[in-house]
């Protein structure tokens, strides 16, 4: 009897549950933008009609063409997309609104271009599992992509680290593309793989370590993540790439023993890094004591925390701090005009948000019912789980910075167009999770009756 209710709760398609959800979702980022004009003109944005309209169709469209396509995907995902965003759009407005860069229409538009590619990415992929075809052709496809922003005509250099490509007017960051491949590749590799990994060397300590013939995957893998660091000067990349496929090789494993010559590994290059190369050095020195050049390289760090203090609980109400004081706020530093403007509370709301993305990422891969499915889920919930925690670590001092972007709330198209096709695939595989399974056909004396139901199970009848 639990059986059965727990099957027909995971195969209720709970769109309208969805619906719901998107509206208070959109309630949040309009009232958000119509709070920044009044409170700092007094008055409610001459564009808030146009703005709300524009947001609230990509929102509903997004809906209806998951309503219509993957009936039963996680019914959380979205709308909790949807509020990041439009709160993200806001302080932007509101950065914009000190600053006059029109940074919110260039968002807005960006964002367009990321929801019309999470529509194409449901429509054009039926089936998740069809991505396994192109493991190692989306393997080299990350490699190009990341080698790009070195080359010597479209590579650009910005804030010190060399990850921008610049084709005309338009630059683009590549990384945010190869991490979406990187977790195709890892995912089809360690399926057919993971038993050969999953073997036990030598046990110390209470722990299976791999056989040294296993070791090839893990260090070519070190050996990117340092390649990146070195020749990009890019930390936070360096740090996503290589725990995302840790993550993974464990998930796969089931052996502890791969996190601890991970973490070794980790934590080696970590120190011959911050030895041999002064922007590392830097980072750190600026991490153990911002206020010692609080004037120069600690000015932004200095600034992002004073306003976190000035925050307090409930903030200062948006339109009424000086969030543009940090540099580079509307991007790397946009939680500290959250916390400024908004306070703790929203902080944490912030955190809580995108822990529920993890959760469901998590869900998803728990129900899914192959191994490509799992590990697809498990590593884009570890993309986001170790975004936020390497960004949002970094510009409280948790950690040193690393320079990477907060998922739809900072300004940046490539993050947030790639970040959306992330959760149209995120829909997918919970979709096919959670949808039902063909009846089995039942046993009947009439052989016609058989083959009728014989076809309809075929045909993937679920009534």
């Amino acid at each position: 009897m639990a059986n059965a209710l727990l099957l027909q709760f995971v195969h209720r398609r709970r769109r309208g549950a969805e619906l719901f959800l998107l509206i208070l979702a959109l309630v949040v980022g309009i009232g958000a933008y119509a709070s920044v004009g009044l409170g700092v003109d007094g008055e409610v944005p001459a564009n808030l009609v146009g703005y709300g309209g524009w947001l609230a169709a990509l929102v509903i469209a997004a809906h209806v063409v998951v309503r219509m396509v993957a009936p039963y995907a996680d019914p959380v995902l979205l709308p909790i997309v949807a509020a990041l965003n439009g709160l993200g759009l806001a302080i932007i407005h509101r950065l914009d609104l000190a600053e006059d860069t029109g940074r919110a229409d260039q968002q807005l538009i960006w964002m367009t271009v990321g929801v019309v590619l999470f529509v194409a990415t449901l429509v054009l992929l039926p089936d998740h599992r069809l991505l396994a075809r192109f493991t190692y052709t989306s393997g080299l496809a990350a490699i190009a992509l990341l080698v790009l922003p070195m080359l010597p005509v479209i590579g650009n250099e910005v804030n010190g680290a060399r990850i921008w490509i610049r084709l005309g007017p338009v630059g683009f960051q590549p990384g945010e593309v190869a991490k979406l491949l990187l977790v195709i590749t890892f995912a089809g590799y360690l399926v057919v793989h993971r038993d050969a990994l999953a073997l036990a060397g030598r046990r110390l300590l209470f722990i299976d370590f791999p056989r040294g013939r296993d070791l090839g995957p893990i260090l070519v893998m070190w050996g990117v993540s340092l390649s990146i660091l070195v020749l990009q000067k890019d930390l936070g990349s360096s740090l996503l790439f290589f725990g995302l496929f840790l993550i993974m090789l464990y998930v796969a494993t089931e052996r502890p023993g791969w996190l601890v010559v991970g973490g070794a590994l980790f934590f080696g290059g970590a120190a011959v890094a911050f030895r041999i190369f002064g922007h590392v050095q830097q980072r750190v020195e600026i991490w153990l004591d911002p206020f010692a050049d609080r004037d120069g390289d600690g000015y932004q760090l200095v600034q992002g925390l004073y306003g976190f203090a000035w925050g307090e609980l409930t903030g200062r109400g948006l339109g009424q701090g000086m969030p543009s004081r940090v540099p580079e706020a509307e991007s790397d530093f946009i939680m500290a005009a959250i916390g400024e403007e908004l306070g703790l509370t929203a902080v944490l709301a912030v955190l809580l948000l995108y822990g529920l993305i993890v959760e469901r990422a998590l869900r998803a891969a728990l129900i899914s019912r192959d191994g490509f499915g799992k590990l697809v889920a498990t590593g884009l919930a570890g993309v986001f789980a170790l975004q936020v925690f390497v960004v949002i670590g970094g510009v409280t001092r948790l950690i040193p910075l690393t320079g990477l972007t907060t998922p739809f709330l900072s300004y940046g198209g490539s993050s947030l167009v790639a970040n959306w096709v992330i959760i149209a695939l995120l829909l997918r595989i919970s979709d096919q999770a959670r949808r039902p399974l063909p009846e089995a056909p039942q046993e009947t004396e009439d052989p016609d009756q058989q083959q009728t139901q014989v076809v309809k199970v075929q045909a993937g009848d679920d009534r």
